[in-house]
């Protein structure tokens, strides 16, 4: 087809892209991790704190069967490999 707008498009499409996560609304948020390590497999973001510029500086996930908080990158919960988004 001339003039489709699917001509130029890559072949394959980055996982990043396709999983945007806008950090302000990171908050109470819930995410499962891809491989569960002592049955902590469902968390929830607790905490997110800003700097001056509106960048995250620090993100926390709380494990919802033990209550215990983790420190985490939060540019770490756009890897598929790590975290899904949502409870499964």
């Amino acid at each position: 087809m001339v003039g489709s707008p699917w001509v130029n498009l890559p072949e394959t499409i980055p996982v990043s892209a396709m999983h945007a996560i806008n950090p302000k609304k990171l908050l109470n948020s819930k995410w499962t991790a891809s491989s569960p390590k002592d049955r902590q497999k469902h968390f929830m973001v607790c905490t997110v704190t800003f700097d001056e510029d509106g960048r995250v500086i620090v993100c926390e996930l709380e494990a919802v069967l033990s209550r215990r908080v983790y420190s985490i990158n939060w540019r770490d919960l756009k890897d598929p490999k790590h975290w899904l988004q949502g409870w499964k």
